[in-house]
């Protein structure tokens, strides 16, 4: 079994910065990508920015130049710092990976439980 638990939401205020962390364990043999998508109420989950191994990176429009992912290798961790948030941002955010348990299994993919966002003044 592989679970991620995810950190760091909460309330910010608008043009606040938060910092996202989302660790994977269990029987990880490689991770493919590790990202973030969020959802709004009445709207469809989207991505947010995810990051692949090899260390190229998909970004939303919506949060380009304020959003940055990184991911520590060692310890399965992605991370996402969001800048200059606005109320448009709020939202529950959740954590993606996509992963082998051994050589031959084909790549997996996990959700987190998700994190609330809430920009408000």
């Amino acid at each position: 079994q592989v679970q991620l638990v995810e950190s760091g939401g909460g309330l910010v205020q608008p043009g606040g910065s938060l910092r996202l962390s989302c660790a994977a364990s269990g029987s990880i043999f490689s991770i493919n990508a590790m990202g973030w998508y969020r959802q709004a109420p009445g709207k469809q989950r989207e991505l947010v920015v995810r990051v692949r191994v090899s260390g190229t990176t998909d970004y939303a429009d919506s949060v380009k130049g304020r959003g940055s992912i990184s991911m520590d290798n060692a310890k399965n961790t992605v991370y996402l710092q969001m800048n200059d948030l606005k109320p448009e941002d709020t939202a529950v955010y959740y954590c993606n990976v996509w992963f082998r348990t051994n050589y031959y299994t084909p790549v997996s993919e996990r959700w987190g439980q998700g994190t609330q966002v809430t920009v408000s003044s």
